[in-house]
């Protein structure tokens, strides 16, 4: 009977609450290894705002991501690269840091460029094998979705030279300049989407992230 009355007071526990969510993250003040909504910042009470802060939290900088998938996802920048190398015509030719880095790829671009259809099978390959495969983890399944995302926008600088070709003067200089921006823009995407890959980070590249992300489920 000692032993029950001592037990009393843990039995007038209101059983009605609704059962807490764990986190391994996040702790109440209460109990540590427990968390409510109620004891979420006011922005992330929201359910959907609460899941949004789940999925930037998997998508930060994390140790976890295995050394695999880190060297699969920064490859997979080099294909939209190696697709609008015919963009840097000017600028590799004219700036000697640009050359020297684009230089040792010269085998792989030739390799990449010898078939026509190489590109187009890149593409399938890519989107089927890896995009759609939930085999693979949702950071190389996101970089891969960026990548061929940012190969898709090639083809309207592609459209406006296959339109507007002009042979000499001011057209001339505004097609010189189009090209090498949209060369240097995807020099950049690989040097920081393939480095940001092998640090385990994911990179978030202007104008293609948010239609990968909607791409990737």
């Amino acid at each position: 009977m000692a032993r029950l009355s001592s037990l009393s007071p843990m039995a007038s526990i209101n059983l009605s609450h609704k059962p807490l969510l764990q986190s391994t993250f996040l702790f109440s003040r209460v109990h540590p290894s427990l968390l409510t909504l109620n004891n979420l910042p006011k922005k992330f009470r929201s359910p959907r705002k609460f899941r949004s802060l789940i999925i930037a939290k998997s998508n930060g900088n994390d140790d976890s991501v295995d050394a695999s998938d880190r060297l699969i996802s920064a490859l997979c920048y080099f294909y939209p690269f190696f697709d609008g190398i015919q963009y840097g015509k000017y600028v590799i030719t004219q700036v000697y840091p640009v050359q020297a880095i684009v230089q040792p790829l010269v085998p792989a671009i030739n390799v990449f460029k010898s078939f026509p259809f190489n590109g187009f099978l890149v593409f399938l390959t890519l989107y089927f094998v890896v995009v759609r495969n939930s085999n693979f983890s949702r950071f190389v399944r996101f970089n891969t979705m960026q990548a061929i995302v940012l190969d898709v926008l090639l083809i309207f600088p592609d459209l406006l030279e296959r339109s507007f070709n002009p042979r000499g003067g001011f057209g001339l200089d505004l097609m010189m300049s189009l090209d090498s921006t949209v060369f240097l823009f995807l020099l950049v995407c690989l040097i920081y989407g393939s480095s940001s890959c092998l640090l385990g980070q994911a990179p978030r590249l202007p104008i293609v992230a948010e239609a990968a992300e909607r791409q990737v489920l």
